[in-house]
């Protein structure tokens, strides 16, 4: 038996991913702010740029974002993260 996937609706989508990411820069801001590179039906990256609380945990704000994203009803899981100088690319699964 093929199990068959409910069509996603892409622009739904990406309405609620940058409501996600406006939410996340509002509170996490200047620390750390969100920025939308891609998203497709199967994946969300996100360029995570700022100075970040080092005591709040580096790793807890790409977590913070997963957290707005399912308030949004996106569930998501974080399954990259590439460092670099002043931040992070992290890609989340859906």
């Amino acid at each position: 038996m093929v199990e068959r996937r409910k069509n996603i609706d892409l622009e739904n989508l990406e309405r609620k991913v940058k409501e996600a990411i406006r939410v996340f820069n509002k509170y996490r801001s200047p620390e750390a702010n969100a920025k939308l590179i891609k998203f497709d039906k199967k994946k969300i990256v996100v360029d995570f740029t700022g100075t970040f609380c080092r005591t709040c945990g580096f790793y807890d704000y790409f977590d913070d974002l997963r957290i707005f994203l399912e308030e949004k009803g996106i569930k998501s899981k974080v399954s990259k993260i590439e460092e670099k100088e002043n931040g992070a690319i992290v890609s989340f699964s859906l």
